[in-house]
Order: C-alpha cells, then structure tokens, then sequence
C-alpha cells in the first residue's frame, strides 16, 4: 500500500443550509444521484469513510459520525470525523461537490504526500479537458496568522527535504478550498489540539483557526470546476444544467446507470454507440438497443470483455449489411432492362 491509496476520507454532511432554506443538501439530487454519493465516488478506494453530520443513506459503507456539539461547525465536525481515522492522510471533503472526480482526488493526494524538490506530476494542477497546466507553479507556503506566528514549518524527512502537512484545492479566483483538501492526520491532529487549547473549544470556529499552523500546498483548479459547491438553489440548478450538456450528458447518464445497478464496468461509450449506429442501419432500428444489451447480458453472464463482445458484434452488424447490400446489387443486375 502507498501514500496513494493509504487514506481515510472524511466527508463534512453537517450545517443548517440556511441558503437553502434548510433543506437537507447532501440528499439533494443532481444527475439523478444525491450529491453526497457523487462525493463518495470521487474516493472508491479509501480505507475508512466518515460521513459526519446527521445519518444518511448512501450508496456504499460508511462511518456516521456526528459532531459535538451537534451544529457546532467545521472544526468541532472534522474532530469528529478525524477520531474514526487510522491512516497517515486524511481527504477532507464538504457534501456539496457535485464535479468532484476520482482524478481530482488522486492530484491532492500526490500534492499532499510528497516532500519538497520532489517535481508535481503535471505542474500539479488539477486534470481537467484542455487545460495546459503552469509548468511554473510555485505552491503558496500558506498564509501568515493573524496572530503572528510564523506558519508550521512541516516535519523534516531523514534526507533534509520539508514534507508538508497537505494540499487543498484553489479555485480560480484564487481562493483556498480547504474542505476539498488532503491532509497528513498527525499535523492535522495536532492543530486541532492546538486550537482547542487556545480556545477551550472547537464549536463555531472557523476553518482558518486551523489553517494558519499548516503548510499547506495549493492546487490551482483553473476552471472551478471540481471546487464547484452547491450553496443556493442557483448552484444547485446551475450543477443540473451542466449535467445536461451535450458534451456531458452521455458520460453522466451511465456514470448515474452504473451507481443504480451497482456496478463496477468500463464502458467505451463511442465504440458501443458506433455499434447501436451499425445495427440500425444495417440490420434494423430496434436492433441498436437490443444488441447493446445483449452485449451487457453477455459481458455478466459469461464474464466476458465488454469491448470483445462490442467488437464482435459489430463486425457481425457489418457482415449482416453487407450481404443486404449485395443481394439488392444482384437483384438490380438482373431486373436491369436490355439497352
């Protein structure tokens, strides 16, 4: 197991959404699929996941936990997530992440893991389609506290590099996104104690308390897009509309089909799509569906290669045209008056 793969999640699901007149938000629907099983997809692969704030249903196994007291805020609903953890980091997620993806996720953790001199995959920003990344980003050491202090230096591996407390994402305005964030747990532990001794408690602070004693590296996210969160009913119809787009629709419907089924499968979209096309115009056109899901009923019965059986089929698709195509060449030939 790697730093990759060695984490915990923790998902904040708390908070009155007064925004939203108090709606439940992490259950509201975007994409057919409540917004809190899209952040659960984004981190498939997390050893622990710690849902906190009131329980749920969700799509797969998660720890509930709830926050002292409850309604007390980020800090007090974090302290609670972070006592069911075990691994060395720690992915800190709000609820309202509708364009949270698994690669967005896998950038924070290599952002969080590694130690300086050690060259971002990517200048470390956040894979989205046709963005360049800046091949010259230099990371934000971390804000200066109000009170002074200098920030945590982060912790000194034996070869003399600084290893950092984590990374958070930043959206295009430049503002710091630290509840889409991975965290090492020992210097996240540590602050919360800090800041708990200063103020005798953690109810109703606000995140910065904890972010001014963190080295932390930022992730641009040029097009705010995976920093996305859904405040208002305007967020929330904004993230619908979006979903619907012509370049997104496809992916997102079977994206929604899978998580329905309760299924793990790649699918080439185009390939079965170019096959839906052969059937229906070489054979017939209530052939397309049919055929597709043939191909699926075959890939789950026989635990066959779904791309295999698209290819095969296609080529049957092809031949079966072909000969359509020949017998009405030949019928023409001979039907062909005399000159």
């Amino acid at each position: 197991m790697d730093d990759l793969t060695d984490y915990d999640t923790i998902v904040l699901a708390g908070g009155a959404a007064r925004r939203l007149g108090g709606a439940d938000k992490p259950s509201l629907s975007v994409g057919g699929r409540p917004l809190l099983d899209r952040v659960l997809a984004a981190c498939p692969d997390a050893a622990i996941t710690v849902v906190v704030g009131p329980r749920r249903p969700a799509t797969r196994a998660v720890v509930h936990a709830l926050e002292d007291p409850p309604g007390g805020g980020p800090l007090a609903a974090l302290d609670a997530g972070l006592r069911h953890t075990t691994a060395p980091t720690v992915l800190v997620l709000s609820a309202d992440l509708p364009f949270l993806t698994t690669a967005t996720v896998r950038c924070l953790l290599e952002a969080a893991t590694r130690t300086d001199g050690a060259a971002a995959p990517g200048g470390g920003s956040v894979p989205h389609e046709g963005h360049v990344p800046h091949e010259g980003h230099v990371p934000h050491e971390g804000r200066a506290p109000r009170d002074g202090r200098a920030p945590h230096a982060g912790r000194a591996p034996r070869d003399g590099r600084t290893l950092r407390d984590g990374a958070m994402l930043q959206d295009a305005s430049g503002r710091d996104q630290p509840l889409v964030a991975a965290y090492r747990a020992e210097p996240l532990r540590r602050e919360l104690a800090r800041v708990r001794a200063e103020h005798g408690t953690l109810a109703g602070l606000p995140l910065r308390a904890l972010m001014a004693g963190l080295l932390l590296e930022r992730v641009p996210d040029a097009t705010t897009t995976a920093s996305f969160d859904c405040d208002t009913w305007e967020d929330i119809s904004a993230a619908r509309a979006r979903i619907r787009e012509h370049g997104n629709v496809l992916d997102e419907w079977i994206t929604a089909v899978k998580a329905e089924l309760g299924i793990e499968l790649d699918v080439d979209t185009a390939a079965l799509l170019d096959l839906a096309r052969d059937a229906a115009h070489g054979v017939a056109r209530p052939a397309a569906p049919l055929t597709t899901f043939l191909i699926g009923y075959a890939a789950g019965q026989q635990g066959r290669d779904v791309q295999e059986l698209t290819d095969r089929a296609a080529a049957l698709a092809n031949r079966w045209a072909a000969e359509g195509a020949a017998d009405a060449g030949a019928t023409g030939a001979e039907t062909k008056p005399a000159e």
